[in-house]
């Protein structure tokens, strides 16, 4: 099964693929995206390091996420990944074009052949205003159409607003 989870910033999306997670009954290996390059980003870290449980495996990938997936995927496994806009964020970081076309079809391609579970958490940045400066309007063109592409590939796609999950698409949760 394939979940990609959405919202805002502290919108509960986190802590919902957490709960996702712990109720699965498999064995559960959380991939962060994140690279703590300030204090703020530190912090944010801990706090999602100090609510998870201490049996999850934990994976550190800013950039290969496919490879991860390949690599850590199994029937008997979920992988929470947390979250694909910070990896989108470390690719746009890198000045590689070459580079983010490849690891994200790299992603698209593999997605829908991993086994086991697989909850995918991302940051909707496309309901405000559009941002001034050209990378931060990449970034939110960049984002839509990866979450556009990842929904098409997922059985089960969430929006959280206020900590309140809503389907958007398959099974109730």
């Amino acid at each position: 099964m394939r979940e990609l989870i959405l919202g805002g910033a502290r919108s509960g999306k986190s802590r919902l693929a957490e709960k996702l997670a712990a109720d699965s009954g498999l064995a559960v290996t959380y991939i962060a995206t994140s690279q703590a390059l300030d204090g703020e980003m530190s912090s944010r870290i801990r706090l999602h390091r100090e609510r998870r449980p201490a049996e999850w495996a934990l994976i550190e990938e800013p950039i290969e996420l496919a490879r991860v997936l390949r690599e850590s995927a199994n029937a008997e496994r979920c992988l929470l990944v947390d979250c694909l806009t910070l990896w989108l964020t470390n690719l746009l970081m890198l000045e590689d074009e070459a580079r983010l076309i490849a690891e994200r079809e790299a992603l698209l391609d593999g997605l829908s052949e991993l086994p086991g579970r697989i909850i995918l958490v991302s940051n909707e940045s496309g309901l405000g205003v559009v941002p001034m400066g050209e990378l931060t309007r990449r970034y939110v063109d960049e984002a839509g159409w990866l979450h556009q592409a990842i929904a098409e590939r997922c059985q089960r796609v969430v929006f959280t607003v206020a900590g309140l999950p809503m389907l958007l698409k398959g099974t109730p949760l």
